[in-house]
C-alpha cells in the first residue's frame, strides 16, 4: 500500500489541454537527427548546434521535441499546453502551494512565459500557453513518408509510488482511464488523460523519477509495419525494442524502439475515446497475460527495466527512488507474452465500470 498521502494545495490547478512535447538531452545531436528525422520523419521546424527542434506533421504549434546537445542523456522536460495565460499563472500558484521549485522564462525557442517546476513526484514539468504558431503539413502527402508520426501522443513516467502519483495527478486535473493492479490492492501502473484519448501520461511502478518513453501517433498499423520495414533495409533493426502488436491496455498497436542514447520511443495507433465525463477506468489483472500484449512476443526484460534518467531545473540527475512494492517484471518475466491463460472465468482479466 502506498506510505504516504497527497495533500491537495488550497489553490485551484491549471486547465491542462494536453501533453505538448518532450525536451530530451542527447550526446550525439547528428546521430539523433537521424533517426528522428532521417528515419522517422519528424519536421525540422529549426535548428542550431545545439538543438533540434521537430514537430509531427499535423501539428501547429512550434514543436513535439527538442533534442538538446549534451554530455548526459536525460530528459529536461515533460511540458504540456494550458488553456490561457492565465493558467500559467494558476499553475505557478499551484505548485508554489506545494512548497515546489519553480521558475518562469522562455526555456526553448517557440514558447514564451513558460513555467518550469520540480513536481511533487521530482518530474520537470513545464507549463505553457504563448507559442509560435507554424504551418500544419497534413495536408502535405507529398512530404510525408509511408511511416508519418502525425501527432505527440503521451508521456510515460516511471515512479515507484503509483497510487501518491496518481492523486497527484487526479488533483492537477487528469481522469484515470486505465490501471494494473492485483488481488492484494498493489496498483502497478495507471493510465491518465486530459484530451479524449487513453493518455496524456502514465505512471509505471518502479526506480524513479525516470521517462519510460514518449510517444507519437500515426494513422494506421500499416504505417507502424513500414517503420519496422525501413529499419531492417537501413539494416537498423536492432532499434526495435519490442512489438510490433496489439496492447490491451489501451487498445492500441504500437512499436517501440531505442534512439542512438537509448531514450526509449513508441509508435502508436488506434486507442480508443475517453471524453465523457463518466468514462469508466479499466482495471486489468497483473496476472492476466493479455494486459501488455493482447497478441505478440514475450516482452522483453529491458523494457520493464530501463528507463530515461530525469534532471532538476539546474540540469543535474535527479536521484533515484527504489520501489518498495512488487514491480511488474516480478510477475511477468517468464510468463508474459503468447499466453492467453487468465485468472478466473473467459474474461475476469479485466473489468469495466469502476468510475473515477
Amino acid at each position: 500500500m502506498s506510505k504516504k498521502t497527497f495533500t491537495s494545495p488550497d489553490v485551484p490547478a491549471p486547465d491542462i489541454l494536453r501533453c505538448a512535447y518532450m525536451e530530451l538531452v542527447v550526446t550525439d545531436l547528428a546521430k539523433s537527427r537521424e533517426f528522428y528525422v532521417d528515419i522517422l520523419g519528424l519536421v525540422v521546424t529549426e535548428e542550431d548546434e545545439d538543438a533540434i527542434y521537430l514537430r509531427s506533421f499535423e501539428e501547429f504549434i512550434h514543436h513535439n521535441l527538442v533534442l538538446r546537445r549534451g554530455d548526459e542523456a536525460a530528459v529536461a522536460a515533460f511540458s504540456y499546453r494550458v488553456r490561457s495565460p492565465e493558467d500559467v499563472d494558476r499553475a505557478e500558484a499551484y505548485y508554489q502551494a506545494l512548497g515546489c521549485e519553480t521558475r518562469r522564462g522562455d526555456f526553448t525557442k517557440g514558447i514564451r512565459n513558460a513555467l518550469r517546476v520540480v513536481d511533487p513526484l521530482g518530474f520537470p514539468y513545464e507549463f505553457f500557453y504563448e507559442v509560435d504558431h507554424v504551418e500544419r503539413l497534413a495536408w502535405a502527402y507529398e512530404l510525408q513518408g509511408a511511416g508519418a508520426l502525425v501527432r505527440l501522443d503521451h508521456f510515460n513516467q516511471v515512479y515507484p509510488d503509483v497510487p501518491f502519483g496518481a492523486d497527484y495527478l487526479a488533483d492537477l486535473g487528469f481522469r484515470k482511464t486505465e490501471q494494473i493492479a492485483d488481488e492484494n490492492d498493489v496498483t502497478y501502473a495507471a493510465w491518465f488523460a486530459r484530451k479524449s484519448t487513453v493518455h496524456d501520461t502514465a505512471l509505471t511502478g518502479g526506480s524513479g523519477p525516470a521517462m519510460h518513453h514518449v510517444a507519437f501517433a500515426t494513422h494506421e498499423k500499416h504505417n507502424i509495419l513500414y517503420i519496422c520495414d525501413k529499419l531492417g533495409a537501413l539494416r537498423q533493426s536492432d532499434k526495435i525494442e519490442r512489438g510490433p502488436g496489439r496492447h490491451g491496455v489501451s487498445n492500441a498497436f504500437y512499436l517501440y524502439l531505442r534512439d542512438p542514447d537509448g531514450h526509449r520511443v513508441e509508435i502508436y495507433t488506434q486507442d480508443y475515446y475517453t471524453g465523457d465525463p463518466d468514462n469508466p477506468t479499466v482495471t486489468w489483472d497483473v496476472h492476466d497475460n493479455q494486459r501488455r500484449d493482447w497478441w505478440g512476443n514475450p516482452v522483453v526484460p529491458s523494457w520493464y527495466t530501463d528507463a530515461s534518467r530525469v534532471l532538476d531545473l539546474d540540469g543535474n540527475l535527479q536521484p533515484l527512488q527504489e520501489r518498495t512494492e512488487a514491480k511488474e517484471i516480478d510477475v511477468t518475466i517468464g510468463a508474459d507474452g503468447f499466453s492467453y491463460t487468465r485468472k478466473g472465468d473467459a474474461v475476469a482479466g479485466f473489468k469495466l465500470g469502476e468510475q473515477v
